[in-house]
C-alpha cells in the first residue's frame, strides 16, 4: 500500500508586512480535494502538523463567494471536514516523521504554510530527505512556500533549477493581499532559483519536474492529486 505524509499547516494567522495578523490556516478545498483523492485511491494517509497541533481551517475558504457562489460545494466541504474530524483533531507530530516511512509527501495550502512551514527547519530537512531519496514531493497553491525551508549544508536550496508553480503574484494581487504581504510566493521561488511556471489566473495548472509535483491554485488541487496518484499507481 502506498503511504503518504499529508502535512498541514498548524498556523491560524499570517503575519503581514505591518506586523498585524491576518486570520488564516489551511484552505478547505485544497485539503478536502487532495485528501479525498488519496483516500479513494486506497492509500494510507497520515496527517501531520508542526507540534501535532490541531489545524485551523481558513474560514474565508468556506465562504460561498470563495467557492464560485456554489452553496452545495461549501456544504460538501464542510461535510467532508466533519467526516474526518477525528483525524484532524489528533494529527501526528511533524517533527517525529521520517521520509523512510512514506512514499510521498503532500502539502495543501492556504496562507498558513507561509507562516510556519516556510521557516520550519524540521520540515526543510524532511522534505530534502524525500527529494534526495527519489520520492514524490507535492504541494499546491501557497504550500510550495514550505519548500523554501529546505537548505543544504552549503546553504544552497535543493529545489533550485526545478520547474515549479504556486499561487502567482497576479493572483495575490487580485485576492487583495499582495500589498500587505511580507513577501510573495512567486517572487521568492524565482529568487531561490526555481523556474516558475504559471497558467491563467485561477485556472488549473499543474507542473511536474522529476519527482516534484506542484499546483498553482485551489482549482489545481484535484488535478494535481490525480497526477500524483497516477504516478505511483
Amino acid at each position: 500500500m502506498t503511504t503518504l505524509l499529508f502535512v498541514v499547516t498548524g498556523a491560524d494567522h499570517w503575519t503581514l508586512k505591518d506586523g498585524s495578523t491576518h486570520p488564516t490556516g489551511y484552505w478547505a478545498e485544497e485539503l478536502v480535494a487532495s485528501h479525498r483523492t488519496f483516500v479513494d485511491a486506497g492509500w494510507d494517509v497520515v496527517v501531520a502538523t508542526p507540534g501535532g497541533v490541531r489545524p485551523t481551517v481558513d474560514q474565508g475558504s468556506l465562504a460561498v463567494d470563495a467557492n464560485g457562489g456554489d452553496e452545495a460545494k461549501v456544504a460538501e466541504l464542510k461535510q467532508y471536514l466533519a467526516d474526518i474530524e477525528d483525524v484532524l483533531a489528533a494529527p501526528a507530530k511533524l517533527e517525529e516523521q521520517t521520509a523512510a516511512s512514506f512514499d510521498v509527501v503532500f502539502v495543501p495550502g492556504g496562507h498558513g504554510p507561509m507562516e510556519d512551514l516556510a521557516v520550519s527547519p524540521e520540515f526543510g530537512s524532511l522534505v530534502t530527505e524525500f527529494l534526495d531519496s527519489g520520492k514524490v514531493v507535492s504541494a499546491v497553491c501557497h504550500a510550495p512556500a514550505a519548500l523554501l525551508a529546505a537548505t543544504r549544508d552549503d546553504g544552497s536550496w535543493p529545489f533550485a533549477g526545478y520547474e515549479l508553480t504556486g499561487f502567482t503574484n497576479t493572483e495575490e494581487e487580485q485576492a487583495g493581499l499582495a500589498d500587505k504581504a511580507p513577501w510573495l510566493l512567486e517572487t521568492r521561488l524565482r529568487e531561490g532559483g526555481a523556474s516558475f511556471s504559471s497558467g491563467e489566473a485561477w485556472s488549473p495548472h499543474v507542473v511536474v519536474d522529476r519527482t516534484v509535483y506542484t499546483g498553482q491554485n485551489p482549482a489545481s488541487t484535484a488535478p494535481l492529486a490525480e497526477r500524483v496518484v497516477a504516478a505511483l499507481s
